[in-house]
């Protein structure tokens, strides 16, 4: 009788990519499962100051994420490196790998294939939408709002009733850590 297998490591495509020092465009990569260890050791970085840190989003991402593009070592300083969009999507990946269900993991991929960023795709003449009134209304369910630090389910964090949306409706302003 065969033992069934756990996946450990998730292969993804960064929407923009990852721009390194010598100008090389990375876009895939692949991170895997995060331990007790990978969300506890940073708490001990001296440059986190505790669990709000926004800081620590960062060291856990250069945890976990074994490669990206021809790179096999990804530091902190190559995570920072990354544009808004790209930081955004792999804390939705890393929290659906380890918090979410096979549904959710999915959908998180087919909302990013449904999705087309300014400047990724060639320009086409697009018809005129009809006009519509705009709405006020925000976004269903609280989208991008889940951190790293987050133990609840990753269903409260992500909404996917519209695939074509992107999964974070807004930036987040963080506070600066005096010097």
């Amino acid at each position: 009788m065969t033992e069934p297998t756990l996946r450990t490591r998730y292969d993804f495509t960064l929407p923009r990519g990852y721009i390194d020092h010598q100008g090389r465009m990375h876009k895939t990569g692949t991170m895997r499962l995060a331990t007790a260890r990978d969300e506890l050791e940073p708490l001990r970085d001296p440059t986190v100051s505790g669990p709000d840190d926004p800081r620590l989003t960062i060291v856990v991402l250069a945890r976990v994420v074994e490669r990206l593009g021809d790179m096999e070592l990804v530091t902190s300083h190559d995570i920072e490196g990354l544009f808004a969009v790209d930081l955004a999507f792999l804390q939705d990946f890393y929290g659906v790998i380890n918090f979410g269900t096979q549904e959710e993991f999915e959908a998180l991929l087919t909302a990013q294939q449904g999705s087309a960023l300014l400047g990724t795709k060639p320009a086409t003449p697009q018809p005129e939408p009809a006009a519509a009134e705009p709405s006020l209304e925000r976004p269903a369910g609280p989208a991008g709002s889940a951190t790293l630090a987050d133990s609840g389910s990753p269903s409260s964090a992500f909404s996917f009733e519209n695939a074509t949306r992107p999964l974070r409706s807004a930036v987040e302003e963080m506070p600066r850590r005096a010097q």
